[in-house]
């Protein structure tokens, strides 16, 4: 994902911010920059497509004796890698300098505005749109804080934003909006007025570890010798700095009590990591790095295999639809544990892929051997670069969400969906199957996908309510049907890993078929009923539940009502249209596991007889 650094305060800004982007490399970009005051107080600015050695080495022996500034390391989604595209970006006047990480939805809109008036924009970023705003707000009389909570207003979207200004030069406004893109605030030790401003708490450890985590919609006013925290209405938020332990362990964890909980909430900006550089707009196509498969070569393909095991099988029965949807070839999901043991019909003319987050498992890796002797394409999807698997494959599709210390995997999920979906759109183009119109919703759907995501998150407070009263039953049914059914399995594996309680997911068409005899007072049930073309079939599910007085969770769409008073709970999440829509089911079924297992005493992080990576049959 996209990184930001900002400092301001007596040392030399433009080494310490090179300092900082080294320490941000690991989440992955396709170009950095930095923006300085020089001598005469007016904005320097240096960018470059690819690697940090390529920005420092522009910079060397150029860089102005600054004591404030800003950087950024970028994944492209709106405008192609290249020097005019990274951040930061500027106003047409060079008064204003932007950094921005996550998506500004309505950026189209706004950029007519000011085209239509004469302005000009020298990139094809949603980003330069916000230096164009804040300079609108700056004519108006605002100051540089007011500028920056306007925009909060103007904008739609997740994100968050560093400005600053020549106006008034040592002087950096922050702002988090919504869920994605997180801004933690160092503060100088020892008496030194100096300040820090990061979208990542490993970049500024080494020079402080006095820190301000900032929250949704709020605003930061940062100068050497303080800061000012308030909401985007200007209302002041009093909050004491937190001081984070030596322990790195417990440094890692930031805010949060578990890894977990952090990971859950790691979400939005873990989408926007796997989203970055791989869907563009104009024309609407998605293209992924190394993709290892000319046209000629998918258009042999008359048929694919998905193999993963746990959270990696559901994510890769959410892509059988998907394969068969947008590239209209046959599709089927095994275990990986069993798929050689079947003696499975392999040719050179189906395309196997495999998904797994470490590329160590050893189940998926003898799949794959299998695969490999048959001749078949091979396609992984994985989050670790180098691994086994990377090597078996012919191609690899790097789900791109940084790590994950959990055992329970959350964030690997949403970016194995992401990248599987990404895929699938790519395999569809190059087999010349996929229409235009079907590309842009599905894009566009995807760059909306952090913010709906951040949404969910804000159900927690309820969710831990829930979990309160769900947390007495021993016994839990999860029902799903369509997109929804992999859904339902990976919430009833999330509570049996966390709190040891015994769930099952089950496709809801099967309850009569066996589980309905199971179900009493004493069996909670957890319907995933959102708005799709099966919503009406999960209602009568709901009903035949409800008559066997089983007590009932039901997941449904904002502005669906239609539940309430049917089932005895309803958590209502964000409406979201689109192939990825199971993202935004998976969040609150991942918060209620993980309430429910610290109200019962769980392990949360190290479940009992459970191992992150199975290297072992």
């Amino acid at each position: 994902m996209c990184g930001i650094i900002g400092y301001t305060g007596s040392r030399p800004a433009g080494p310490l911010l090179l300092e900082c982007l080294r320490r941000l490399e690991y989440r992955g970009y396709d170009s950095a920059g930095i923006a300085l005051f020089d001598e005469q107080q007016q904005l320097y600015l240096a960018r470059a497509e690819g690697k940090l050695d390529n920005l420092a080495n522009r910079v060397e022996g150029r860089l102005p004796p600054a004591a404030a500034g800003i950087g950024h390391t970028r994944w492209a989604t709106h405008g192609a890698p290249s020097d005019r595209n990274a951040h930061p970006q500027l106003d047409p006047s060079g008064r204003v300098a932007v950094v921005h990480n996550g998506i500004v939805e309505n950026f189209e809109a706004l950029r007519q505005r000011f085209t239509d008036r004469g302005d000009s924009f020298a990139s094809d970023t949603d980003t330069e749109v916000l230096a164009h705003l804040i300079v609108d707000a700056l004519d108006g009389g605002a100051d540089l804080a007011d500028a920056v909570r306007r925009v909060i207003g103007e904008t739609e979207g997740a994100y968050s934003l560093v400005a600053i200004t020549v106006d008034e030069p040592g002087r950096l406004v922050a702002a988090r909006v919504g869920n994605a893109g997180g801004i933690v605030v160092g503060h100088g030790e020892g008496g030194a007025d100096e300040q820090f401003v990061s979208s990542d708490l490993a970049a500024i450890l080494p020079l402080t570890r006095t820190v301000t985590f900032l929250g949704p919609g709020e605003v930061v006013d940062v100068r050497a010798d303080g800061v000012t925290l308030t909401d985007a209405d200007g209302r002041a938020i009093e909050r004491a700095p937190e001081v984070q332990p030596f322990d790195p362990v417990a440094a890692a964890k930031g805010r949060f009590r578990h890894f977990m909980l952090k990971e859950i909430h790691e979400q939005p900006d873990a989408a926007l990591d796997a989203i970055r550089g791989r869907y563009l707009l104009d024309p609407p196509r998605v293209e992924i790095e190394s993709f290892g498969f000319d046209e000629a070569r998918v258009r042999d393909i008359n048929r694919v295999v998905l193999v993963g095991m746990g959270t990696s099988l559901y994510a890769a029965m959410i892509a059988r639809h998907y394969i068969e949807r947008f590239a209209r070839v046959p599709a089927e999901v095994d275990n990986a544990s069993e798929f050689r043991y079947r003696r499975p019909v392999l040719d050179e003319h189906t395309l196997v892929i495999s998904v797994g987050q470490s590329g160590e498992t050893v189940d998926t890796l003898a799949a794959m051997e299998e695969a490999q002797r048959a001749g078949c394409a091979q396609l992984t999807i994985c989050n670790t670069p180098g691994s086994q698997a990377t090597r078996l494959a012919d191609s690899t599709v790097l789900i791109r969400v940084g790590p994950e210390i959990a055992v329970a995997s959350t964030k690997c999920l949403i970016g194995s969906i992401i990248a599987l979906h990404a895929a699938a759109l790519q395999l569809g183009r190059l087999r010349g199957v996929l229409d235009e119109s079907t590309a842009r919703e599905e894009i566009e759907s995807a760059l909306h996908l952090p913010a709906a995501l951040g949404e969910a998150l804000l159900l927690e407070d309820r969710v831990r309510e829930l979990a309160a009263r769900y947390a007495q039953f021993d016994d839990f049914l999860f029902l799903g049907r369509g997109l929804s059914y992999p859904v339902a399995l990976e919430g009833a594996l999330k509570l049996k890993e966390v709190s040891y309680i015994h769930a099952e997911g089950y496709a809801a068409g099967e309850m009569k078929h066996g589980p309905i005899a199971l179900i009493d007072e004493r069996m909670a049930t957890v319907a995933i009923a959102v708005r799709d073309e099966v919503r009406e079939k999960m209602r009568s599910n709901i009903e035949q539940v409800r008559a066997r007085r089983g007590p009932v969770l039901a997941l449904t769409s904002a502005g669906d009502e239609s539940l309430e008073g049917v089932a005895d709970d309803v958590l209502v999440i964000p409406a979201f249209d689109g192939a990825l829509a199971p993202a935004v089911s998976l969040i609150p079924l991942q918060l209620l596991a993980y309430h429910i297992a610290l109200e019962r005493g769980a392990d949360v992080d190290q479940p009992r007889n459970l191992a992150k990576t199975v290297t072992v049959e």
